[in-house]
């Protein structure tokens, strides 16, 4: 079997978001009709379409295949040159396999999204909210973020000041707000702020935030204090505009005195009975006495409170890939054995996507690790698998009632990763498998509210890395 080929051009330049044509020509030298299939490879094959799929040729007639080259504009098409092939199988001889090569590059772009987590921070001496920068790019992001304020009133200490953000990753940039003069009585001040991300040769971006700074003094303390001022001054007054009528008084009570003082006279009475005293109570037994005292069951005094163990409470669990918190369905109470999913983060009572991670055994973990439940503030059920044994992956999160034993798989622990400050939140009794959004992030197919959780392999490349965050930063 012989064949002839061609790639025009044999290297092409596509950018994220379009679409490039390459042309493979080829003909049947051989001397018998043969029909031939096209299978690209390389890494662009998941963005490579060939039209037509299969074409018969006669001896010495050429034909033409174009291949479509349409990356997305998303940070899987990584910028740079990409080699790629064409396998050409002929159907009489498949042995012959043809495979010419040639080359897309993908030219480089940038996306930037950056949040404050909380947009709104209060405080009389600080503020300390969170920059989210995702770089939604197919290049590295390598930026300094710097914070500024009309009027020069707010110092800022910014942790890292520079960072580099792979393509499809984001981080976190903490800062502390601090106000250069102090409020010491009156109502809140309200102080814009911005934190500007800035690259070689770009335009800053700016994220506004406001900073509510309140007075060292509540104001209800200035209101309660004038109130007692102006109490003790009427006060004052009224004692002074008083004047005792002493010589009457004395007048009328002397009179009342020597009326009273005059002797009467009485029939006699006969003395009256001595009456028995009342027998005296027996002394407390050793029990009575443990009782009183309290160090019985039933005394009076009230028992010890046994203080709340260790974790994390009222807390939301937003993933660090999708920005979006664990939630129930609706915003009422969920039921036992419903679904868990994802949605956007509201941070408050109106909604149930608050949670108490509870201790339940200290060091039963792997490598000593603590094993926690996760109770819904809420409703009080726990996070759950079916059943009692290990779940395979994909296996869909529940929640159901909070058992605390760890023969069921109701157990969790957290494993905090160094690279990206987030947790992977591993399901013990299922060989470790971690808290997971369905759907695969390179194809977007986690970001929907709604997006149900399960449990899949834990990887910082996808959706399995949480925060644990406090909704409210004064708690």
């Amino acid at each position: 079997m012989s064949l002839w080929t061609s790639l025009e051009p044999a290297s092409a330049t596509v950018d994220p978001g379009g679409s490039t044509t390459v042309r493979l020509r080829l003909r049947n030298t051989g001397d018998v009709v043969d029909e031939y299939r096209f299978v690209p490879v390389g890494t662009l094959t998941p963005w490579t379409s060939v039209e037509p799929q299969t074409l018969r040729l006669y001896p010495g007639t050429t034909g033409i295949v174009e291949l479509a080259f349409a990356p997305p504009r998303t940070p899987d098409a990584a910028a740079g040159p990409h080699p790629y092939a064409v396998q050409i199988i002929p159907t009489q001889h498949p042995e012959a396999t043809t495979v010419p090569e040639g080359i897309v590059s993908v030219t480089p772009f940038t996306e930037i999204r950056a949040e404050l987590v909380p947009q709104v921070v209060k405080g009389r001496f600080r503020g300390r909210p969170k920059l989210a920068v995702d770089n939604h790019g197919n290049v590295k992001l390598t930026a300094s973020v710097t914070g500024s304020d009309n009027g020069d009133q707010i110092s800022y200490d910014i942790h890292p000041a520079n960072v580099q953000i792979e393509p499809g990753r984001a981080a976190f940039v903490k800062s502390t707000l601090k106000p250069r003069q102090i409020i010491w009585a009156g109502p809140k001040q309200s102080r814009p702020f911005t934190l500007s991300i800035r690259r070689s040769g770009a335009e800053p971006l700016p994220v506004q935030g406001t900073y509510m700074q309140a007075g060292l003094t509540p104001r209800w303390l200035g209101v309660l204090l004038s109130m007692l001022l102006a109490l003790g001054l009427a006060f004052l007054m009224i004692w002074l505009a008083h004047k005792p009528q002493v010589s009457s008084l004395a007048q009328e009570k002397t009179v009342e005195a020597a009326a009273t003082s005059l002797p009467t006279l009485a029939a006699p009475t006969t003395p009256a009975a001595p009456t028995t005293p009342p027998p005296a109570a027996p002394a407390a037994t050793p029990t009575q006495k443990e009782t009183e005292s309290g160090s019985g069951t039933g005394g009076g005094a009230s028992p010890t409170t046994t203080p709340p163990p260790p974790g994390y409470t009222r807390v939301l669990l937003q993933n660090g890939t999708t920005g979006k918190c664990v939630d129930l369905l609706g915003k009422d109470k969920g039921t036992s054995g419903g679904t868990v999913d994802q949605y956007t983060c509201i941070g408050s009572d109106e909604d149930n996507e608050l949670w108490n991670v509870e201790l339940l055994f200290a060091d039963k973990g792997p490598d000593g690790t603590d094993l926690f439940q996760i109770r819904n503030v809420k409703d009080g059920y726990c996070l759950d698998l079916p059943g009692q044994d290990a779940a395979a992956l994909t296996t869909a999160i529940q929640e159901s009632s909070c058992t605390g034993e760890m023969a069921d798989n109701q157990a969790w622990w957290l494993e905090k990763r160094a690279t990206t400050g987030q947790y992977w939140i591993h399901n013990y009794a299922s060989d470790n498998l971690c808290l997971d959004v369905s759907g695969y992030h390179a194809q977007n197919g986690d970001m929907a509210d709604g997006a149900k959780l399960t449990l899949y392999t834990c990887s910082d490349t996808d959706d399995q890395g949480w925060f644990i965050v406090n909704p409210d930063p004064n708690q």
